[in-house]
């Protein structure tokens, strides 16, 4: 379980850091989306992708036993942090939708967002009430749609031979034609996926053990 989380950590990290860091420099010509000029569009996106990256950062450690068991003020302080982060990146992922053009990347982006808030929101909820058995389960879901900023990235290459096959391994579109169709269903790819591991294969097991 060690290792398995740590070569998470090293791989979500290898993911995000490339993703994130032309946004450090707070240039919109370096964004990876195209901004709509004279619009709130960029400072939202930047606000929203600071924050989702320290939900992971946070959110990884709420997972290491010393830290809950040995350290639990800090535990809940770095707790208050994720959740914070994730509510806060969730709603000014709302209003970004609007500046997406493709349907299906503007409703997965939406979905992840509700999906996101609702689950911290459930997990927050149940820590208040001292259910700590629903706390986890509902934070091991939040962190798993937090991770599909890394599954949705690290699903590409398999969209795009899947995308390859169907289309007999022909480009019909071109090759940036085929980059931008995966792109806009990656989202929805990572949230399936990520639903799909947490439900049948972290939190199912467990519940069947107890």
């Amino acid at each position: 379980m060690t290792r398995s989380w740590w070569l998470l950590v090293i791989v979500s990290l290898g993911v995000m850091i490339p993703f994130a860091a032309p946004y450090l420099t707070f240039d919109a010509a370096n964004s990876r989306v195209n901004i709509a000029p004279g619009s709130v569009q960029y400072p939202l996106l930047v606000t929203h992708i600071l924050l989702a990256a320290a939900a992971l950062l946070t959110g990884f450690t709420q997972f290491i036993p010393r830290i809950r068991t040995e350290r639990p003020q800090l535990h809940r302080l770095l707790g208050r942090i994720y959740v914070g982060s994730v509510l806060i990146s969730a709603l000014l992922a709302l209003p970004l939708v609007g500046y997406m053009d493709d349907f299906a990347k503007a409703t997965g982006f939406a979905a992840l967002a509700l999906i996101w808030l609702f689950t911290t929101y459930k997990g927050y909820r149940a820590a208040v009430r001292r259910d700590f058995g629903a706390h986890r389960r509902w934070m091991i879901r939040s962190f798993g749609i937090t991770l599909v900023a890394v599954s949705g990235r690290l699903l590409v290459p398999i969209l795009l031979l899947t995308y390859a096959l169907l289309h007999g391994f022909s480009l019909p579109e071109g090759r940036e034609g085929m980059v931008e169709d995966v792109l806009n269903v990656n989202i929805w790819a990572g949230l399936i996926a990520n639903l799909m591991i947490v439900e049948w294969a972290v939190l199912k097991p467990k519940e069947q053990k107890a």
